[in-house]
């Protein structure tokens, strides 16, 4: 079976599993559900104090549950996580761009991919295995029912625990209260706020001191000290129950306080185990630890619902699971920040070296479009022809414009490939003698001082420092009378869907460009920012800025 890969499974699909997979899946991350299809609350008709769904059928609600969740691009499968253990996995960066240029684009942009922090490898009944970066458990709890004959067949319907879940629909009823643990006595108390007709039966528990004797008199609390035998049923309806002797005590709903266990058996071989949940100092069951969100110990493991919180209704379990896909988000969110950076600051390391350009002129038969820059076009088509520095040439196509013109053009570049294209280029142009390819990684060749009449540097991106260095050198390289020509892309291009690099430091205007130039050397001719039309990645027509700075130096 395929491992696919998930931001997030989530086991368990009731209320808090549902509600945490629809906030990821809102906050566009990739969601699996896993659900057995055994609700803890199959058996009621109804559930109550849902807000504006008062008296919705439990399974309604889960079915509304799973159409959300899938509206929005999540997954809900019926079955079983049989294992979920930890998974190493990484996802590879791509190569970054180099220091050459060329004509139209600049060095790329940086890939963030980068490796991820440990996962999960879940594995689902059918052998299916998925991995996830992430794991919300909402695996809820068992109810351990007294072992009473005709008690279990009962559970939800007559056979009650919850007075918040059931207590109005059975007030002023016949209620025994079935004494199995330390919240009897609490229950008893509780469940006659519903109704003044309640009986306590101890069944197997202590026998009452002489306080809690008065307590339930004082409310009006019957108590039957025999043990209960069965419980008796007439017409799909609870009528009572049979005590030891044979005596039939009429009841019309019975209640009891079941052992609260944690469904979390998935969750030990990640080293959570869950711990007891006491009430008056007696044990009622156990939940997993979790702080507020729902994040546990473990790394990467959230918890909502009834395996967290015994005591979660529907409402307040939907909650915790909104909570722990909130938090899940944000902790994933984190490690995105994280990746991004490593990978942005990887991309800036690697992104002007030789092999990562020779890798991307060797992904694509050609990277540019083949013709000319327009800039150096307007600027340099009414230039005498003289002696050209191409800087960054790309496969040729701005080296062989000008040669095609007379100019006598050196063209310099970080990478041997595109070297070949554009000499292969100037070839088919009949211009190959008028061009000099020079393989040169521009950060440390030294352009001859005065050498040239044109110096053309067409979107040379780089860090700031480095780059004002190159341009340094690119100055000193032009002779008296030349022109130098800097173009770039302007950083009011980060406001577009052009999808330029995102390295806000090597951007640049062409007025700070012209401000490292000495004055008393250089005559400034152009500073501008001119807009040209292009189309963006999504084929809409959209408008870019090319940051164009044009200065002659002095005689």
């Amino acid at each position: 079976m395929t491992d696919d890969t998930y931001d997030v499974v989530v086991v368990g699909g009731g209320p808090a599993g549902l509600s945490g997979a629809l906030a990821l899946a809102r906050a566009r991350r990739s969601v699996l559900v896993v659900d057995s299809g055994e609700p803890r609350n199959a058996p009621a008709e109804h559930m109550h104090n849902y807000l504006g769904r008062d008296g919705t059928p439990p399974g309604d609600l889960l079915t509304a549950g799973r159409e959300e969740v899938t509206r929005y691009g999540g997954e809900v499968v019926t079955g079983r996580v049989v294992s979920a253990a930890r998974h190493s996995s990484e996802s590879g960066a791509g190569a970054g761009a180099g220091a050459g240029a060329g004509a139209e684009a600049g060095p790329g942009s940086h890939d963030d991919a980068a490796p991820r922090e440990a996962g999960f490898l879940v594995t689902l009944d059918g052998g299916r295995r998925v991995r996830a970066r992430r794991l919300l458990v909402t695996t809820g709890l068992t109810d351990e029912l007294p072992d009473v004959p005709g008690l279990a067949e009962r559970w939800g319907r007559d056979v009650l625990s919850c007075p918040y879940c059931h207590g109005w629909e059975v007030r002023d009823r016949r209620i025994g209260v079935l004494a199995t643990g330390p919240a009897a006595l609490h229950l008893a108390h509780l469940w006659r706020q519903w109704s003044p007709h309640v009986m306590l039966l101890p069944h197997e528990a202590p026998a009452l001191d002489a306080e809690e004797a008065e307590a339930l008199a004082a409310r009006g609390v019957v108590v039957v000290e025999e043990p209960v035998a069965a419980v008796e049923v007439s017409d799909d309806r609870l009528t009572g129950v049979r005590l030891v002797s044979g005596e039939v005590v009429e009841l019309d709903a019975l209640v009891v306080g079941p052992r609260l266990t944690a469904r979390a058996e998935l969750l030990e071989p990640l080293g959570l185990k869950p711990v007891e949940v006491e009430m008056g100092g007696q044990v009622i069951g156990e939940h997993v630890p979790a702080d507020r969100t729902g994040a546990t110990a473990e790394p990467g493991v959230w918890v909502a619902g009834n395996v967290a919180d015994p005591g979660a209704q529907v409402l307040t379990s939907a909650a915790a699971g909104l909570s722990a896909g909130a938090a899940i988000n944000a902790d994933l969110v984190a490690e995105d920040r994280r990746a991004a950076v490593e990978a942005y600051r990887r991309s800036v390391r690697t992104m002007f070296e030789e092999e990562g350009w020779e890798e991307r002129y060797r992904a694509r038969p050609a990277i540019w479009s083949g013709r000319p820059n327009p800039q150096l076009v307007a600027e340099a088509a009414d230039l005498a022809p003289g002696r050209a520095l191409d800087v960054g040439s790309g496969e040729g196509a701005d080296a062989v414009w000008l040669a095609g013109r007379g100019w006598r053009v050196t063209g310099t570049d970080i990478s041997t490939t595109a070297l070949e294209r554009a000499a292969a280029h100037a070839a088919e142009a009949g211009v190959a003698e008028r061009v000099e390819w020079v393989h040169a990684d521009l950060r440390r060749h030294v352009p001859g001082e005065g050498a040239y009449d044109l110096v053309s540097a067409q979107f040379m991106h780089l860090p700031g420092v480095e780059r004002r260095e190159l341009f340094a050198r690119l100055a000193a390289a032009v002779a008296p009378g030349g022109t130098l020509l800097i173009v770039g892309h302007h950083p009011r291009d980060h406001r577009t869907t052009a999808h330029r690099m995102h390295f806000p430091d090597m951007m640049y205007t062409a007025e700070e460009v012209a401000s490292s130039l000495d004055p008393a050397a250089w005559e400034v001719v152009t500073t501008e920012t001119r807009p040209r039309a292009t189309v963006d990645p999504e084929g809409r027509d959209i408008t870019i800025h090319d940051a164009v700075m044009v200065a002659r130096r002095r005689p």
